[in-house]
């Protein structure tokens, strides 16, 4: 038993020496020595804990000091899959990815999040099923699934909490009913905070603070803080389709209050503007149809837009003082239209101080970032120390 359980320490912490080799550096057990601390018989036990589980591979060609070529590790992104889903209003985008966040396979849809839970997951299921089948791989091989729901969303349960557009959802347990289905881990949060994890992760590594503005049918901000996600509490942070603006303060919100900046300067407020008017807009992306096609209307509501989501942004970025405002959803891909209102009200509003480096762009992942930012939600967790500590000890 005092050998079962010497052997157990020694390996628990293989997730450490997992981290450190993520970085796709290969190196040799000398340099592992060296860079860790550790005796070489206790490396020796969590390289081959890590190799049993595939989560690293000696690299194809040694390496030569002069002497004997000695073996070096690497990590292996192709160990296991991640499936990921960002749900959106309307239309849905679906991936599988390996462990480095690059997509395998990949479908979109419209799948109207309106229509209900189990039809939507449903739907959901025999997509991941068909894409496995497509790529070759088992659910086995799934270390997690990651969804990102157009709604508030208790990060902890994964379950929404009141979604306004999401009619059946409201406590809805997503993570059991899929994770019932595919034997795997599922993590849920609200699609903004998702696109906001995977544009930094593929696109904006560099900035310590970022924030995520998604504007579409509905408008929300995921906060990316000292690298990390902030979420807050109960992970109702950035919620700002729902702050009031002073400009509407007669107008009903679909979350039932006067004057949200969602019931003025969304996709689907300024769709229905245009349709009252008698401008075929039927969505979102009519407005920005629209926009591309030089109909004045459309042009000016989306510049008001973009100021008035501005105004909201000022005060955030004096508070808040990020180094990065990234535009994505929709809306965003009006381009310079929206985000020139946006700047003009951000610069001119705002402290010099905070904003004196900001960065005000859109996104570089355009529809793919809650994709990637679902798998990375996803890999994170499967990767933390304690997850892979705990699976090469059951092992």
């Amino acid at each position: 038993m005092r050998m079962l359980s010497e052997a157990n320490g020694s390996i628990a912490g293989a997730g450490a020496l997992l981290k450190i080799l993520r970085d796709g550096q290969a190196r040799t057990r000398a340099e592992l020595v060296q860079l860790t601390g550790l005796a070489r018989s206790t490396l020796g036990q969590r390289l081959d804990a890590l190799l049993s589980q595939q989560w690293i591979v000696p690299t194809e060609e040694a390496i030569s000091s002069g002497g004997r070529p000695a073996v070096a590790f690497t990590f292996n992104r192709g160990a296991r899959i991640a499936l990921a889903a960002d749900l959106g209003a309307t239309h849905a985008r679906v991936a599988i990815t390996d462990l480095g966040t690059e997509v395998l396979a990949e479908r979109a849809d419209e799948v109207p999040i309106d229509r209900g839970p189990v039809e939507t997951l449903t739907w959901l299921q025999h997509t991941f099923e068909e894409m496995l089948a497509e790529t070759g791989h088992t659910r086995d091989q799934i270390c997690g699934i990651g969804v990102g729901l157009p709604g508030p969303v208790e990060h902890s349960s994964g379950r929404p909490v009141n979604p306004p557009i999401m009619p059946g959802w409201d406590g809805f347990p997503v993570p059991e009913w899929l994770g019932e289905r595919f034997g795997a881990p599922v993590l849920v949060d609200n699609d903004v905070n998702i696109m906001a994890l995977g544009e930094h992760w593929a696109a904006r590594p560099e900035a310590d603070h970022l924030i995520f503005v998604k504007i579409g049918t509905g408008i929300g901000c995921g906060i990316i803080s000292d690298r990390h996600l902030h979420r807050g509490a109960q992970g109702a942070a950035g919620d700002i389709g729902h702050i009031q603006v002073a400009s509407a303060t007669d107008i009903v919100c679909r979350c039932g209050n006067l004057g949200c900046l969602e019931a003025v300067a969304s996709g689907a407020a300024m769709s229905a503007r245009l349709s009252a008017d008698g401008v075929e807009a039927a969505d979102s992306r009519d407005v920005v149809r629209l926009v591309r096609g030089g109909n004045t209307q459309a042009v000016q509501l989306i510049r008001q837009a973009g100021r008035e989501i501005g105004d909201v942004l000022a005060s955030i970025v004096n508070f808040f003082n990020p180094s990065v405002i990234v535009v994505g959803g929709d809306i965003a891909e009006a381009g310079e239209q929206i985000l020139a209102g946006l700047r003009e009200v951000i610069y001119s509003r705002s402290l010099p101080l905070a904003t004196q480096h900001l960065t005000i762009t859109a996104s570089e992942l355009s529809d793919r970032a809650g994709v990637i930012g679902a798998a990375v939600m996803v890999i994170e967790h499967a990767l933390a120390p304690g997850t892979v500590d705990q699976a090469v000890t059951r092992d």
